[in-house]
């Protein structure tokens, strides 16, 4: 799922597929830019190996791995990329927008709320002992030393 291809979806078929609103996505791309430019800024000459991916892309792999729990080699396989890769990228995109003031995400008090009501089943799965005949027993012994001549 490239950029390209979905940048011309309608709103609602954005969101589906991504699981944020177009502007909310905007508003990603912008933070990741401007962090990016404030980077080369601070470094002055940059020799850095520029990215495979745009940052549309990048985001959209973000995306892809927390809203449908896909694994980073398939990712990367969709994309072209080595699962490492898929990782740091990953990880440097989370990293950015953690750090962005304009995107709010819930916190962990406020997803594992106290309004919440749990039933608890306990099933006991302890071992008990299976009948089996007695390896001395006449009957298989008798078996074995009828076969063997």
């Amino acid at each position: 799922m490239f950029w390209e291809k979905i940048k011309n979806h309608s709103k609602e078929n954005f969101k589906r597929l991504t699981g944020v609103e177009l502007r909310t996505f905007r508003v990603m791309v912008n933070e990741v830019k401007n962090h990016d430019v404030k980077k080369k800024q601070k470094k002055g000459n940059d020799r850095s190996r520029p990215f495979k991916l745009s940052i549309e892309d990048q985001i959209l792999i973000t995306l892809m791995y927390y809203r449908e729990y896909r694994t980073q080699f398939h990712i990367g396989e969709t994309y072209g990329l080595h699962e490492s890769n898929v990782g740091k990228n990953i990880r440097r995109i989370e990293n950015i927008l953690k750090k962005c003031k304009k995107i709010k995400l819930p916190g962990k008090e406020k997803l594992s709320g106290t309004n919440h009501q749990f039933e608890v089943i306990l099933v006991d799965a302890t071992e008990s002992p299976i009948e089996r005949p007695k390896k001395n027993n006449i009957y298989t012994t008798q078996g074995k030393r009828k076969n063997i001549r």
